[in-house]
C-alpha cells in the first residue's frame, strides 16, 4: 500500500487551489493511494528549482517521516531539474499531478488503442525526466523493460534508456497515425451516410456514460449496447459509437469522448487527439456537467478550453445539467439550449430527447408524395427512412405525407407534389 503526503502551491490568484487539492486527492485515491496528510504554500509563483520554498522542503520531510509515508505528490508537472532536486533533497519517491494522470489512464485503457495513447503520453513524459527520475525508475525494474542488447562500447544506461524511448515513441505515432486515418475514414463515410451526429462531452465522472446508458435504454429496446459506467474518475477511456433511432423513423449516431479535468496533460491531449477529434465531426454536442459540484462551472471552462485546444468550435450545444437531484434543483426541465436531468432516470430524459432532435433535425422538410404503384421500392425505402406522416391509395398510386432530411428532396423530386 501506498501512503502519500500532497503537496501543492498556491500562486496569487488562484481562486480554485482548494478544488484542485481536493479533485489531487481523489486522483490519488483513484490508484488505491492513501493520502495521509497535505501541505501548502503560498507563493507568488512555484520555486524554479524545488517547487516549493526552501524551508519548506524541510516540513514535508518531517511531515511525511511522522505520518510513515513513502511517496509525495506535488500537484503541478514538476520539470526534470525540480524532480532530481526534490529527490536529492527529501530521499523519497516524488511524482507530480501530470505522473498521476498517466498512471490512472494507463490502468484504465482497455482497447489496444487507448493502450497506444497513453503508452506514447507517458514515455514523451518520461523522455526529458530521464534523469531525475533514476531514483523512481530503478524502483521499476530500470522503466523500460528489462535488459539490452547490442551494448556499444562506452555507452551509458542513460543514452540506451533514451535511444529505446525515442524509437518506441517514433513506432506508436506511426501506429497511431495508421488509427488515426482509419477514424478519418469511418468520420467521412458517417458524414456521406447523413445520419446526424451528436457527441457526449464533459468533465470526468459528470455522468457521460450513464447518461449515454440512459438514452439507449428509452430508445433500444433490447439494451445490448450499454456502455461500462462506475462512480470513479476516467472510468472509460474508450470511444463508444451507438446508433439510435426515433418512433418516427429520425435516427443518429451517439459518440462519447474521455472525460476531462484540470490541468489535463498537454502531451496526454496530444496522444489522445484521434478519439477527442470525434466531437469534431459531430452535428450537435451534449456539454454534461455535474451540476451538483459547488465547482460546476469552472468544470466547464476546463471542458471547453481543452475541446478549444483540439480544435472543437463552433458546434451547436447543448448544456446538460446532470445530478439535478442531488443538486436539488428542478428537474427535468429545458431552455433553448440546455436541460437540467438525472441521468440515472430514464424518465427524464424525454424533454432532452426532444431538444435533441429539434436541434439535430432542424433541416427537416415535410411534403407529399405521389408514387406510382410499379415503385413499390420508393415507398418501402420511404417507411423505413423517412416519417410517414399519412398513406393514402390514388387512382394513379401511392399519395405519401413525408417528413423528411432536405437534402433527400432532390432525390424524390420527380414524385413530389406539394410541400
Amino acid at each position: 500500500m501506498e501512503y502519500a503526503v500532497l503537496v501543492g502551491v498556491q500562486e496569487q490568484n488562484n481562486e480554485h487551489f482548494d478544488y484542485e487539492m481536493e479533485e489531487l486527492q481523489n486522483l490519488a485515491e483513484a490508484i488505491d493511494v492513501q493520502v495521509v496528510g497535505t501541505v501548502t504554500q503560498n507563493l507568488e509563483r512555484r520555486h524554479p528549482t524545488t517547487y516549493v520554498g526552501k524551508g519548506k522542503i524541510a516540513e514535508i520531510k518531517r511531515f511525511y517521516e511522522e505520518t510513515d509515508a513513502n511517496l509525495i505528490i506535488f500537484n503541478d508537472e514538476l520539470s526534470p531539474s525540480q524532480i532530481r532536486n526534490l529527490e536529492q533533497e527529501l530521499e523519497v519517491k516524488v511524482i507530480d499531478r501530470t505522473m498521476l494522470i498517466l498512471d490512472i489512464f494507463a490502468r484504465r485503457a482497455r482497447t489496444h488503442e487507448a493502450r497506444m495513447q497513453v503508452e506514447l503520453a507517458q514515455l514523451q513524459y518520461t523522455l526529458p525526466r530521464l534523469v531525475g527520475l533514476r531514483a523512481s525508475l530503478s524502483r521499476q525494474g530500470g522503466g523500460t523493460g528489462g535488459g539490452f542488447q547490442n551494448k556499444g562500447a562506452g555507452e551509458t544506461k542513460l543514452e540506451l534508456d533514451r535511444r529505446k524511448i525515442e524509437d518506441q515513441i517514433a513506432k506508436l505515432r506511426k501506429d497511431l497515425e495508421h488509427v488515426r486515418d482509419r477514424r478519418d475514414t469511418q468520420r467521412k463515410q458517417r458524414k456521406k451516410s447523413g445520419i446526424p451526429v451528436v457527441s457526449i462531452v464533459g468533465y470526468t465522472n459528470a455522468g457521460k456514460s450513464t447518461l449515454m446508458n440512459g438514452m439507449l435504454q428509452k430508445m433500444d429496446e433490447d439494451h445490448t449496447k450499454q456502455v461500462y459506467e462506475e462512480n470513479m474518475l476516467f472510468a472509460t477511456l474508450d470511444t463508444s459509437v451507438r446508433h439510435l433511432k426515433f418512433a418516427d423513423n429520425k435516427e443518429f449516431l451517439l459518440t462519447d469522448t474521455v472525460g476531462f479535468v484540470s490541468k489535463l496533460p498537454h502531451h496526454l491531449i496530444k496522444a489522445f487527439r484521434s478519439t477527442l477529434e470525434e466531437a469534431r465531426g459531430a452535428d450537435l454536442l451534449l456539454h454534461v456537467v455535474d451540476v451538483s459540484n459547488p465547482e460546476y462551472r469552472y468544470m466547464m471552462e476546463v471542458t471547453n478550453e481543452t475541446l478549444h485546444d483540439v480544435g472543437v468550435e463552433n458546434i451547436t450545444t447543448i448544456n446538460v445539467y446532470n445530478k439535478a437531484d442531488l443538486a436539488g434543483v428542478p428537474y427535468p426541465r429545458e431552455t433553448a439550449d440546455s436541460a437540467w436531468i438525472s441521468a440515472k432516470e430514464a424518465e427524464s430524459l424525454d424533454e432532452l430527447l426532444e431538444l435533441i432532435k429539434k436541434k439535430i433535425f432542424e433541416q427537416y422538410i415535410t411534403c407529399k408524395l405521389l408514387v406510382p404503384f410499379d415503385r413499390g421500392d420508393i415507398v418501402s425505402y420511404l417507411n423505413d427512412k423517412a416519417n410517414v406522416k399519412k398513406t393514402e391509395y390514388e387512382e394513379e398510386g401511392t399519395l405519401m405525407t413525408v417528413e423528411m432530411d432536405g437534402s433527400e428532396r432532390i432525390k424524390f423530386e420527380e414524385f413530389i407534389v406539394s410541400h
